[in-house]
């Protein structure tokens, strides 16, 4: 109930400004016309999204692989981790937007720099968040653990990634809300499918309220894959005692 207070809230907001500052639809098109547009739209919009969704699945799926990865070399190996600990903090401060045309350059206008952009973006918080999991285990359990004789494997497999864990699903939620932003980046720079594509013929042909739906679609799929994802971590973690 709340969230559909927010969301009426919002809606006469927005339906205030169109009256207040008296702009065109082409600039500024009010809810009722979104909606039409939604509805009118709908096969187009249904067809862009399944596309956009396929890159952002793919690419949090290998996105996650490699910082999952990534964060267990950097733990077991430490020079591993003080060699890739500034490069993930420098990935940081580089515009991801930046490196869409790049990638479009190398793997050409497909899906796979769709999918590129949404590992860039998934696998470092993924990365950082399971790796400081796995360099803050229990102390006590630490001690106990190297006092009965375990080895850094051992420690590391049996009592290191299983207290990250909680860890590791806060970075995944992370990537699950960034996921689709990278593959409509992707879809702006070069592609001719998805909803990032949709959004930017829309722009050339002064279709404002296509726009406009179109961006809700994006929002409404980060949403239900948040959700899926949260709902999915949080019956994992429970059946783990977290």
């Amino acid at each position: 109930m709340r969230a559909l207070a927010g969301i009426g809230v919002a809606l006469l907001l927005w339906q205030a400004a169109v009256w207040l500052t008296g702009l065109p639809p082409y600039l500024l098109p009010g809810p009722a016309r979104v909606a039409e547009a939604l509805w009118a739209g709908r096969a187009e919009l249904w067809t862009a999204a399944g596309y956009t969704a396929r890159a952002t699945l793919a690419g949090l799926a290998l996105g996650t692989a490699i910082g999952v990865a990534v964060a267990l070399a950097m733990a077991a190996w430490r020079p591993v981790g003080r060699a890739l600990s500034p490069v993930l903090i420098v990935s940081q401060v580089i515009p991801v937007f930046a490196l869409a045309p790049i990638l479009t350059l190398w793997l050409g206008f497909g899906l796979a720099p769709k999918v590129a952009m949404v590992v860039l973006i998934v696998f470092v918080p993924v990365a950082q968040a399971l790796y400081d999991g796995l360099m803050a285990p229990p102390a006590a359990q630490m001690d106990v653990a190297r006092v009965m004789g375990a080895g850094r494997f051992a420690m590391l497999r049996h009592l290191r990634l299983p207290a990250a864990l909680p860890r590791l699903a806060s970075g995944l939620r992370l990537g699950a809300i960034y996921a689709p932003v990278g593959a409509v980046i992707g879809e702006w720079v070069g592609g001719a499918r998805g909803l990032g594509a949709l959004m930017i013929q829309a722009n050339g042909r002064m279709k404002t309220d296509l726009m406009f739906a179109a961006l809700i679609v994006v929002v409404a799929l980060s949403l239900v894959l948040y959700t899926v994802i949260d709902r999915g971590l949080a019956r994992a973690l429970a059946r783990r005692g977290f």
